[in-house]
């Protein structure tokens, strides 16, 4: 009798976690595994394009003395870095790759990105995929976000993710 209550809470244990559906707890817990929230948002400042320079010199950038932008070019110096960083700006700039350096790219930090909640967890007929779309806050935002595309009252940004169902656990497509 005692072996069979075991293996009654063992069937019972085994069926529990490998449930077919995703819940939300755990598409949580694999979003932040697996796409490695908190992230770090960036952008790419092109530092030898014109306008470029010109975004940086609108956003005010210059005068709060994160960059020095050229403001006259020779001809000879056309495809050579106009815009230089100061050490006030370091803390926000990732360093560059041997490729980043060849095509004049600086990433710069924009912000960071947190998973706020997870909004609703719609399963497939199959069972073998889900949609998940959870919402995410974007804080620490940095000098360098008014150059960074993203619109200006942004905070909170609502995604959507397709998620798979392999043989045992639950894996999302990038």
């Amino acid at each position: 009798m005692k072996n069979l209550c075991y293996l009654f809470i063992s069937i019972t244990l085994f069926t529990a976690c490998s449930s077919k559906d995703l819940d939300k707890e755990t598409a949580l817990k694999l979003l932040q595994e697996q796409k490695d929230y908190p992230k770090t948002i960036e952008t790419d400042i092109y530092v030898a394009d014109p306008v470029d320079a010109t975004k940086l010199f609108k956003s005010d950038l210059e005068k709060e003395g994160y960059v020095n932008i050229a403001h006259t070019q020779k001809l000879a110096d056309v495809g050579k870095p106009i815009i230089t960083f100061t050490d006030k700006a370091k803390p926000y700039l990732i360093p560059q790759t041997t490729e980043d350096k060849k095509n004049n790219i600086q990433r710069v930090k924009v912000a960071e990105e947190f998973i706020m909640e997870i909004l609703n967890v719609k399963m497939d007929d199959d069972g073998k995929s889900a949609l998940v779309e959870y919402s995410s806050l974007l804080k620490r935002k940095t000098p360098f976000y008014a150059v960074s595309g993203i619109g200006v009252n942004v905070e909170k940004v609502i995604k959507k993710v397709k998620f798979i169902r392999n043989k045992t656990e639950w894996s999302f497509r990038f």
